[in-house]
């Protein structure tokens, strides 16, 4: 997999003329196949209680299955009409929902294989803090341990830790950086909030995350060292931060887990149970669990398979949008698509759950089929294994710039 590319650069300010609507677990989406529900997993940290929880709500209310999300989270889909009281509760005895008016503002991906102890903090801190609750559903926290695997997933704060017990705090895509110690990494985050906060309420664009700042109103990182030092926390600015970058965990034992990787994101309550014990939800569609000898049927426990970089959106008939059955279409497809580039396929130019921080082959259904990479002519069906396998073997990838991913 290539080094991710640097964030794009907006040319004209992002200026939004509604709020955030972004679904959680207690805002429900309404959907083509009913309801859909975003659970917040901050981290992917789950318990095997928790993870039971989900499963039963998905069982009660919903389609029986659960869907990963590229934040880590978990979906529940074709929820019924007027589940939500009894959702809520389900979730809140489990555990899941610490702080109803902050839920869908936790946000945080984190590296898979490091301790849990920093997202924890981070996510308590978040949960305790009034001013946070205005965040939108959208805005990004990554702690990662050093490597640079979810650093590189366009967050809008990360926590990327040093040796020496230190933690280096980036705000979006900055090259610098503010050094803090690892016991204050998160209230450094949180500073980094109300910092955005503070520019977007100046800037009046509505902004929902650091990326659609206009240029007037960017937050710089020097300005943000003072803040920090101003509220007593020993913060030294770095102007040129380091950015470390390593690709995810592939399917396969590492250490004393077992990383899984899910199709598509998309597994049945029974595949799920078959998870034993405490879960990692990874930002790449695939599960940690402390059971090595686990061997779900239908997922995928060992490397170099046809499903691994390969995601799609909802597709139909779950969204309205969609224009054709995405998910169907690329398991047609998959063995006989194979490459080093991951593929993403959306059901429309709105690319809903596209990958970040690498290069990706574009696949875009239309009315008369899949463009790929922005061709001008849709590929027919009988050519699209061979079309896309060239693409995904291919050493340049145009890449989609965010303003052309619609919202």
């Amino acid at each position: 997999m290539p080094t991710p590319p640097s964030a794009a650069v907006r040319d004209e300010p992002v200026i939004r003329d509604r709020g955030d609507a972004c679904p959680g677990a207690l805002r429900l989406h309404a959907a083509d196949d009913g309801f859909l529900a975003r659970v917040r997993i901050p981290g992917g940290l789950l318990s095997a209680a928790q993870a039971a929880a989900l499963a039963e709500a998905a069982d009660r209310f919903g389609d029986g299955h659960l869907e990963l999300t590229s934040r880590g989270n978990v979906q529940l889909r074709a929820l019924t009409d007027g589940c939500g009281s009894g959702l809520a509760e389900l979730l809140d005895a489990a555990g899941l929902l610490p702080a109803p008016s902050h839920e869908r503002i936790r946000n945080i991906v984190a590296s898979p294989l490091a301790d849990p102890a920093p997202v924890r903090a981070l996510d308590e801190a978040l949960c305790a803090d009034p001013k946070a609750a205005a965040l939108s559903g959208r805005f990004l926290f990554a702690v990662d341990d050093g490597r640079g695997d979810v650093a590189a997933l366009d967050p809008d704060v990360t926590l990327l830790a040093q040796p020496g017990g230190r933690v280096l705090v980036r705000l979006g895509a900055a090259p610098d950086a503010v050094e803090v110690a690892a016991a204050e990494a998160a209230p450094a985050a949180l500073q980094a909030a109300h910092h955005f906060l503070d520019a977007a309420a100046a800037a009046g664009t509505r902004a929902w995350r650091i990326a659609e700042l206009p240029a007037g109103h960017a937050l710089d990182t020097e300005e943000f060292t003072a803040r920090l030092i101003g509220r007593g926390i020993r913060a030294r600015y770095v102007p040129d931060a380091p950015r470390p970058y390593a690709d995810p965990p592939a399917p396969g034992v590492h250490a004393d887990a077992l990383c899984v990787l899910v199709p598509l994101g998309r597994l049945s309550t029974d595949q799920w149970r078959e998870l034993r014990g405490e879960l990692r939800i990874t930002p790449w569609r695939s599960i940690l669990v402390t059971d090595t000898a686990a061997r779900p049927v239908g997922l995928v426990t060992v490397p170099d398979g046809p499903w691994e970089s390969v995601t799609a959106c909802t597709g139909r008939p779950g969204c309205a949008k969609s224009l054709a059955d995405v998910r169907a279409d690329a398991r047609a497809v998959a063995e006989r698509a194979r490459g080093p580039l991951p593929v993403h396929w959306s059901g429309c130019e709105r690319r809903c759950g596209h990958p970040r921080g690498t290069a990706w082959v574009d696949v875009v259904a239309t009315d008369d089929g899949y463009r790929i990479d922005g061709g001008s002519v849709p590929v027919p069906a009988h050519d699209l294994a061979a079309a896309l396998a060239a693409a995904r073997n291919s050493t340049h990838v145009p890449q989609v710039s965010e303003d052309a991913v619609k919202k």
